[in-house]
């Protein structure tokens, strides 16, 4: 996502992995770095200047602690202050009980359509367990009505629109009628853009305000905008009062200095990101998130999310203990594969493990993963079930159903005998964690989770 910006950062951290410590000079080499790096990805000028006044200020005064390198070192204040540049907390919208009122804003080419379809779309999943109506109020662009009505009949959303009006404050307020009388919750409306803010657009948001209450303005920029995202958000902020902003095209964008930039510039919180064209691609924006992907860390907290959400927590515990007793079969890897698929592409989610940005070929991992998927499904109930020993002329015939090479079947199966083998030491292993942490070895065991 950050592209030349992550691969700046971990080049400056590796240049510093050859010091002995933090010294005034190599600390002052690399804050100009990140300085660079920075305005290279198109945060803005003044920001990247206290940025790294800061991250100096702090590094110069951090204590030479010799069990840490000064790699490590920086590497920490750089996190910590990227995580207070864009909020620090999570900031999604605060509903109230009764009707809510959102009005979506944004220039031209932003996305506000389907973003108000995907953030309809989040709030009505079972953990936000809303009713939205999402209310097409841009009436200046033809289609616009026409792709709002069509993303919330494919996704189950309810939709008002009138094709016979011209004013987009009595579509809103008519809107929202229709919300009360029909139980929904929350009313999102989708406003027009323009290609640049003028009097005609700002007078359209007004008279939305003016004809309805808005409990929440949120604006809607695209990452591909760069400082021109940042320097609207401002504007429309002036003229309407923006609650907080989503940002689009993140998974597109390799200059992407509006996520570092907007929050601290208007003072308004980032709400939510898109990460991809589905509709479902909208997660609450987390700044921890955004820091660990900035540099390289992959995307833990938005996996574990995807996997909170798509795993069921008896059905993990059961096959744990399957798994410590070394009965985790071709059958129980198979179902876990299919809830992996269900979390989202498998190139998506390897990049949200920490270390992916090593990994040679991501497109070689998911053929490799596809290709474990069909040689599990070429086998028979018994073999999947581990009943039977894989002799020669069961792989050949597993082989051929799955349209792999023999040698892919041979593969398969050793790693599997060895993650079953691995299963059976790890009660051993974990008793002797416990003996070390009776030693003495407290730190080493808590570490290891056990």
């Amino acid at each position: 996502m950050f592209g030349a910006l992550t691969e700046k950062f971990q080049g400056l951290f590796s240049s510093l992995g050859k010091e002995r410590s933090l010294t005034e000079k190599n600390i002052s080499d690399a804050v100009r770095a990140v300085r660079l790096a920075l305005l290279d990805a198109d945060v803005n000028y003044k920001l990247a200047t206290t940025f790294v006044k800061r991250v100096k200020e702090k590094a110069l005064g951090e204590k030479v602690l010799g069990s840490i390198s000064p790699q490590d070192q920086f590497t920490s204040i750089i996190h910590e202050e990227l995580i207070d540049l864009m909020g620090t907390e999570e900031a999604p919208l605060t509903l109230k009980s009764g009707l809510n009122v959102v009005m979506l804003v944004g220039l031209q080419g932003a996305g506000k359509t389907t973003q108000t379809a995907k953030l309809a779309y989040l709030l009505k999943k079972k953990e936000f367990g809303k009713r939205p109506l999402v209310v097409a109020c841009d009436l200046q662009r033809p289609a616009a009505i026409d792709q709002l009505e069509a993303l919330a009949s494919q996704n189950e959303i309810g939709f008002f629109g009138d094709r016979s009006e011209n004013n987009p404050a009595k579509v809103a307020s008519r809107g929202v009628e229709y919300a009360r009388a029909n139980g929904y919750d929350v009313v999102l409306l989708d406003t027009a853009g323009r290609l640049a803010i003028d009097e005609v657009l700002m007078k359209q948001l007004s008279d939305i305000q003016k004809a309805v209450s808005v409990d929440a303005v949120i604006f809607v920029a695209s990452c591909a905008m760069g400082q021109d995202a940042v320097n609207t958000a401002c504007e429309f902020d002036k003229q309407v009062g923006i609650t907080g902003s989503i940002l689009t095209m993140l998974d597109g964008s390799a200059r992407a200095g509006a996520a570092l930039s907007i929050c601290h510039v208007t003072g308004k919180p980032l709400m939510y990101e898109g990460v991809g064209e589905k509709i479902s691609d909208l997660q609450v924006f987390n700044p921890q998130s955004m820091a660990d992907r900035i540099l390289g860390m992959g995307d833990v907290i938005n996996l574990v999310k995807k996997a909170q959400e798509h795993m069921d927590e008896e059905e993990n515990k059961a096959l744990e203990k399957k798994f410590l007793k070394a009965q985790f079969t071709y059958d129980d890897f198979l179902s876990q594969m299919g809830k992996l698929q269900k979390m989202g592409p498998l190139k998506g989610l390897l990049k949200m493990m920490p270390g992916a940005d090593q990994i040679p070929d991501l497109e070689e991992s998911t053929r490799d993963f596809q290709s474990m998927k069909a040689m599990i499904q070429s086998m028979t109930p018994k073999e999947r079930g581990c009943l039977v020993e894989m002799e020669p002329s069961r792989r050949r015939r597993i082989a051929m159903g799955s349209g792999c090479d023999i040698h892919e079947v041979h593969k398969l199966v050793k790693n599997f005998k060895q993650l079953r083998k691995m299963a059976k030491e790890l009660p051993k292993f974990k008793k002797k964690m416990k003996k070390l942490e009776g030693m003495g070895f407290g730190d080493m065991a808590k570490h290891l989770n056990f």
